[in-house]
């Protein structure tokens, strides 16, 4: 058994308790006050922890699935193998190419990143090849405030006295978008995501109405997302940016968008493909038209993972970080916002830990 051997693979849920400024907004048809995802992590033979996050809705049933079958693949082989995450892949791949296991790899992933980089002494974007910048812009991701235009217009305020440059709205009408730019004046960005609110052809008259208050992009218009065709269709037509890739089905869905064109920016999630996933499709955006531009809902080391990704891609993007009021922070005094940038860390691995706050309790609320 060598030093870099797996010895064990843990999934942690983590809850974080939130509030944004109004009633909770809904989740399933449930009010949602925590945010949920998964901390997993990772240590070898010679005692070197490294930690990676999955997208987690469900935190019974992420922990099961490590235990019955991430755990057991992983185990006992080393974790400088290339062919690791590949053969999981390949094993597992009847049990769905999306969905929870598909998450739990990609946890899994992110994790592997971290250990390679704090072996290696390095941060993790010196494995992608070095860093552009050293900070990356931060932009402001309300929470659906349900087309009011009062509190649209208080936290859209709040957000940009705290020194964000750029807003992102979770709305599907004019008159939220509206709201928000009458808050922010000219010159503002204002990414509108829709959450795949319209099938194909509904979706024209919905952003011409918009048109008038200048968004930035509109985010996942369509529904079912990974229709290419018809949002190739939509681009063609609407006169705004179109952006979409959080919740398409699989890496191959977006990598056939990006050959196709039929989007402006794509939206890969590190807790649900993975790092290294979400670097192949940047990679593939290289001499196209098409931009990476992460997904980024999630406050772990998927965070981080999403930071360095673009630090080190050569299309500089902003970072979405939801704006909302956490009960706990993760990262928040060693990876702070400042003026809406985020400093891009130089320690190994992906620059941060969660084990002191884990030791505190304050991620299994």
């Amino acid at each position: 058994m060598s030093a870099n051997t797996i010895t064990s693979v843990t999934c942690i849920p983590m809850r974080l308790p939130f509030h944004h400024w109004s009633p909770a907004p809904l989740f399933a048809g449930r009010p949602r006050d925590k945010l949920d995802s998964a901390l997993v992590r990772v240590q070898t033979e010679d005692g070197t922890v490294a930690w990676g996050e999955s997208y987690c809705v469900e935190p019974r049933a992420l922990p099961a699935i490590f235990e019955t079958l991430i755990a057991p693949l992983a185990c006992g082989k080393n974790a400088d193998d290339d062919t690791l995450l590949p053969t999981m892949q390949r094993v597992l791949h009847n049990l769905g190419r999306s969905g929870p296991v598909v998450h739990a790899l990609a946890g899994l992933d992110i994790a592997l990143w971290d250990l390679r980089a704090k072996r290696a002494g390095q941060p993790l974007y010196a494995l992608l090849g070095g860093k552009q910048r050293d900070s990356v812009r931060v932009y402001a991701s309300l929470l659906q405030y349900y087309g009011n235009a009062e509190r649209l217009h208080a936290v859209t305020t709040q957000a940009l006295a705290e020194g964000y440059e750029e807003i992102k709205l979770h709305e599907r009408t004019a008159d939220a978008v509206g709201a928000t730019r009458a808050a922010t004046g000219p010159g503002i960005p204002i990414m509108v995501d829709t959450n795949c609110a319209w099938l194909p052809g509904q979706a024209e008259d919905e952003i011409a109405a918009m048109r008038a208050h200048d968004p930035f992009w509109i985010e996942e218009p369509l529904w079912p997302p990974e229709d290419a065709e018809a949002l190739a269709r939509l681009k063609a037509v609407c006169g705004v940016p179109v952006a979409v890739g959080e919740n398409a089905s699989s890496a191959y869905a977006l990598h056939r968008m990006i050959a196709t064109e039929a989007t402006d920016y794509v939206q890969p999630s590190v807790i649900k493909l993975g790092l290294t996933a979400a670097w192949e499709i940047s990679r593939a955006c290289a001499g196209t038209a098409v931009a990476c531009a992460p997904q980024v809902a999630f406050f772990g080391p998927g965070f981080l993972a999403s930071l360095h990704l673009i630090a080190a891609q050569a299309h500089e993007v902003s970072l979405e970080r939801l704006y909302v009021e956490l009960a706990h922070v993760p990262y928040g005094a060693t990876v702070p916002i400042r003026r809406g940038r985020l400093a891009v860390p130089d320690t190994p691995g992906l620059g941060a830990d969660p084990e002191t706050a884990l030791a505190e309790g304050r991620y299994s609320e």
